[in-house]
């Protein structure tokens, strides 16, 4: 979350850089107000505990001297009982600020564009020229069902809407491109973490997603568990209240995992193939830097997203988020949106973000400087690849006029030597 110290010291300059990503300028008015009375109950409770340790003393003296303390020992108990209620007032005023604060997003970085607005993203570079057919080009959806690889009628029958079964060589191609991804991030340096799938509530919190986006979430309500939304959320809560050792900095860390999204806002939209839903594998990417790294670490976690779309031969450019399209934690995201040619579109395939030090203040994630003084760390996300849109775009990209999909060479050797898909038998 924001830091509420920088909040109450820049009111203007927060209501401008939030107001850039839609919130309302009341909205820091009302923690600015929960944080004045949070500090004037914290003076008035220091006060009277100043005043009843005085007369405590006092009192004392009384006693040594055998007087009548009745009158001051009365008058400290009333003391005591309004000294009680305060530090209540205290809790609930604290909570309420931290309630209002965990519901701000991130800062945008001033190199963001600066709009409400998805379509008035920035594009950055765009790599490969789209592939031109001399037929019609098919859906993935229309190739994986007519070679017996995808089945989303079966899928449905036994989850419901968007959740399929991979079979064969479609289940094969899945393996082969996140071994394929992970073995490319180990080579970059990662180290390839096996997370937990479910969470806590304090986790989800940790990583921004609770308590803004908490309906958004699969839970598990008779444990307070979530299943995760993506990798991040272990991956980053790894070092949840810790101090990393600062010679250690950078961390670089890469999953697959399963990635559980209720897609509640998204009624109508995708609703057939791989490209959005309830249930999809990701390799994610997650870096804890120093805050003097982070903007160097987004470019370079972005290139290694990059690199995995080179190797595979696939085209696609690198934009850069409008304030009003950035997640929650975001203050810089670069997606990669990658070539669909039945579509005639880019769309979304990584989401490469800084956070700055955003998820660490909530998940309490620390190192200490130069001077031994504690900081909060930075952390970076992006996803490496999302898999079974990566599955899509490979199915689109490399269909043949039979039907057939050749398989990108880098895959090759994870197919057992495998050049192609064809119909099953």
């Amino acid at each position: 979350m924001l830091d509420v110290k920088m909040i109450r010291q820049q009111p203007d300059f927060v209501k401008e850089q939030l107001g850039h990503r839609g919130v309302a300028a009341s909205q820091i008015d009302d923690l600015i107000q929960a944080d004045a009375d949070r500090r004037a109950l914290i003076l008035k409770s220091e006060q009277l505990k100043s005043t009843r340790n005085q007369v405590s003393g006092e009192i004392s003296q009384l006693k040594r001297q055998k007087a009548d303390a009745s009158a001051p020992i009365a008058e400290m108990q009333k003391v005591s009982a309004e000294i009680k209620a305060l530090d209540e007032d205290r809790r609930q005023a604290a909570a309420k600020v931290q309630d209002l604060a965990a519901h701000l997003p991130n800062m945008p970085h001033p190199d963001v564009p600066i709009s409400l607005d998805e379509d008035d993203a920035v594009e950055l570079r765009r790599i490969g020229t789209p592939r031109q057919f001399d037929f019609e080009p098919k859906a993935h959806w229309e190739l994986g069902e007519a070679l017996g690889i995808l089945d989303f009628e079966r899928g449905a029958k036994v989850a419901g809407s968007r959740f399929l079964y991979y079979v064969g060589d479609g289940a094969k191609l899945e393996r082969a491109v996140y071994n394929f991804f992970l073995d490319q991030h180990e080579a970059e340096g990662y180290t390839e973490i096996l997370p937990p799938y479910m969470v806590t509530d304090e986790s989800m919190y940790g990583t921004g997603q609770f308590p803004k986006f908490k309906d958004d979430a699969f839970r598990i309500t008779t444990q307070d568990l979530s299943l995760i939304p993506t990798a991040e959320v272990p991956l980053v809560n790894y070092y949840r209240d810790e101090i990393i050792p600062s010679e250690q900095l950078p961390v670089y860390f890469t999953a697959l995992s399963p990635a559980f999204r209720e897609e509640a806002g998204s009624a109508g939209r995708d609703t057939k193939g791989l490209i959005r839903l309830h249930q999809f594998n990701k390799v994610e990417m997650v870096k804890f830097t120093k805050p003097e790294d982070s903007w160097d670490e987004l470019e370079k976690l972005t290139n290694n997203a990059e690199s995995l779309l080179k190797k595979l031969g696939l085209p696609y450019h690198v934009i850069t988020l409008t304030t009003g399209d950035m997640s929650f934690t975001a203050a810089m995201t670069h997606d990669l949106e990658v070539w669909f040619p039945e579509q005639s579109k880019y769309r979304e395939i990584s989401s490469c973000s800084n956070c700055t030090d955003f998820q660490a203040r909530r998940a309490h994630i620390q190192y200490r400087d130069d001077e031994g003084k504690l900081q909060f760390v930075h952390t970076l996300n992006g996803s490496g690849l999302a898999v079974g849109r990566t599955v899509a775009a490979i199915m689109e990209n490399y269909q043949n006029a039979d039907g057939s999909i050749t398989i990108p060479d880098v895959l090759v050797p994870y197919m057992h030597g495998k050049t192609q898909i064809t119909a099953r038998a």
